[in-house]
């Protein structure tokens, strides 16, 4: 599949940078064939060695995602869903390059979980999150596992029992949301926050995000021990690391291979 033949998302990169959007304005509702799209997307991007860091968005000014086509919940369809839905995640987790949601409307549901699976966030001033599936008589079993890991359980425990929203102002004093940015100038806004990151090795932030994720549940020894053989064993090792040293060293400014 390419490209020009994706019919619910739109897919591409450039200079190091992959952009995932989901389109299916103007709520851009994940229904299973979208899902399955973005798969075929998260694998490309598995695969790019020229990738530094994965954006997903949605389409339009209204959502990033309302959330999992609800018809996609029915007893003939619902072991398909869960299976393209969580293969989603199981992609991004495997992805060595940082991931970045750009929130741009309501992130609802599935939608939110997608937002929140990324490793950091940032959201529109017209933003809203929430996890409505307890008022349906289900409840979202990725965010289950990942909001109470990102904010204190006790509000974790709110959003999910409840079925709340909440906007990005409070998502970001909770912890949830890195920036808020104003709507009319979100697109611009989040350009120059991506914008850093893509002047860095890839190599490094591969090995800064892997150390992240390997440590996070571990006893400060056994991390700490986890973290040194990563930068000895890995990063080290690598033409980047030989390179940026070199170049302070030499005052000059370096020249990634991103390996």
């Amino acid at each position: 599949m390419s490209s020009a033949q994706f019919q619910f998302i739109t897919y591409g990169v450039a200079d190091g940078l992959a952009t995932l959007t989901i389109n299916r304005p103007p709520f851009n509702v994940l229904d299973i064939p979208t899902m399955e799209e973005m798969n075929v997307a998260l694998d490309r991007c598995l695969a790019d060695n020229s990738v530094k860091l994965l954006m997903i968005t949605g389409a339009g000014e209204k959502a990033f995602s309302a959330g999992v086509e609800v018809a996609d919940h029915t007893p003939d369809k619902v072991d398909r869903m869960i299976e393209v839905f969580h293969g989603i995640f199981r992609r991004m987790q495997q992805l060595q390059i940082p991931t970045l949601a750009a929130v741009n409307g309501v992130a609802l549901g599935g939608g939110m979980e997608v937002a929140i699976a990324c490793d950091m966030l940032v959201a529109a001033s017209n933003a809203k999150f929430g996890q409505p599936e307890i008022k349906l008589a289900v409840f979202p079993p990725i965010a289950a596992v990942l909001l109470p890991r990102l904010v204190p359980p006790a509000r974790a425990l709110e959003l999910l029992l409840g079925g709340e929203n909440i906007g990005a102002d409070e998502a970001k004093a909770i912890g949830l949301v890195n920036r808020v940015f104003a709507k009319e100038t979100f697109a611009a806004d989040v350009q120059t926050f991506v914008a850093p990151f893509m002047g860095l090795s890839r190599a490094a932030l591969a090995s800064t995000r892997k150390t992240i994720r390997a440590v996070a549940d571990k006893p400060f020894g056994a991390a700490l021990d986890t973290a040194e053989n990563i930068y000895l064993k890995e990063l080290m090792n690598t033409d980047d690391a030989k390179e940026g040293l070199a170049a302070f060293l030499e005052k000059r400014k370096p020249v990634w291979r991103n390996s």
